[in-house]
């Protein structure tokens, strides 16, 4: 394995972060425990969950990922051989079976202490909010929503001197954001400096050789402000393996289960970048899973790349990307399809 640490911070991660949101849905709380155990034996010791998994979020399932982690915790007595990092999540209908209201002091103190029961610790090394309270261009979206710019406003200093107590209270040691734009890291990194409190020290964001809007503005914060990206659906919800081509539809697949998932990365342009993505691959030898996570491991911005299995085979391949270094051949190879077909998956 591979490690880094948390920009601005002591706490060393492995660049292979373990994803966890099947786990209470797809994934039973034995498979997780299962995948928890190898992850650690293959040196993977940095863990990212939410709040709202699994996924797709529900009433009856959630918080289901965090118990299954605090169950593995109190079996094992692995906490302290692990970085965790976790999510509140943020307001709009997907989540109103949690709570209303979005991003404020008196949702952030409740969520952190139902995560921090439901995980069976007192503290989180890494706390997340899961995607701003304003209207942003995520999730499938691929431009803007330029009618919410003007009506929305973010409550930064609130959330960011809360989250800075947290910290003084020992329950989270850092927090970072997910699911943001330039305009609202930055406002989140001038916020905390103009008060002197905490800043934010990593960006969750999407990130794949499909979907590489990252690189337009974002990677640029990233690299000047050292706020690592955590690439979250490298594999474009399992897109970037192959398992979807000419129809393909297997069973038990996410994109099998959960259409709406895959939807956003099964588009013809998608799908024609992805064949020839294969073709680079098999031309070097490995898999396209390993090119794919292997061609995110080597990006400059990239603190972890978070990958998710529902299967041990999957986990083992997508851990082993690690030892994977693609060769300039490759990587010129990659760009000219990326220069064919740009960010065909929003």
């Amino acid at each position: 394995m591979k490690y880094t640490k948390l920009p601005n911070t002591d706490i060393k991660v492995s660049k292979i972060c373990l994803g966890t949101m099947t786990w209470g849905n797809q994934n039973t709380q034995e498979e997780g425990f299962e995948q928890m155990d190898f992850a650690l034996e293959q040196g993977v010791n940095f863990f990212d969950t939410a709040e709202l998994y699994s996924v797709p979020a529900t009433p009856e399932t959630y918080g289901a990922t965090e118990k299954i982690i605090g169950n593995w915790f109190a079996k094992t007595g692995n906490r302290e051989k692990v970085v965790l990092a976790s999510k509140i999540a943020g307001g709009g209908d997907y989540t109103k079976h949690i709570r209303e209201g979005g991003l404020n002091k008196k949702n952030i103190k409740e969520a952190i202490e139902g995560s921090l029961k439901r995980l069976q610790t007192d503290y989180i090394d890494l706390y997340q909010l899961h995607w701003p309270n304003r209207g942003v261009n995520v999730f499938g979206t691929r431009d803007f929503p330029t009618d919410t710019a003007k009506d929305e406003v973010e409550n930064y200093l609130e959330i960011i001197q809360t989250l800075n107590d947290l910290i003084q209270e020992g329950k989270i040691r850092q927090y970072g954001l997910s699911n943001e734009t330039p305009w609202g890291t930055m406002k989140y990194m001038q916020t905390a400096e103009l008060n002197k409190l905490a800043r934010p020290i990593t960006i969750q964001n999407s990130y794949s050789m499909i979907h590489r809007g990252y690189e337009a503005g974002m990677s640029e914060v990233s690299l000047r402000e050292d706020i690592g990206l955590l690439a979250y659906s490298p594999l474009a919800q399992g897109v970037l393996s192959g398992k979807y081509l000419d129809g393909n539809l297997p069973e038990g697949a996410r994109g099998t289960l959960f259409p709406r998932f895959v939807a956003r990365y099964m588009g013809d342009g998608s799908l024609e970048a992805v064949k020839r993505y294969e073709a680079i691959a098999k031309k070097a030898g490995i898999t396209l899973s390993e090119m794919s996570l292997a061609f995110v491991n080597q990006l400059p911005f990239v603190t972890s790349n978070i990958i998710g299995a529902t299967k041990i085979s999957q986990l083992k391949e997508n851990i082993g990307s690690i030892n994977i270094d693609l060769s300039e051949e490759t990587l010129k190879e990659i760009e000219e399809v990326h220069k064919d077909i740009p960010n065909p998956a929003p």
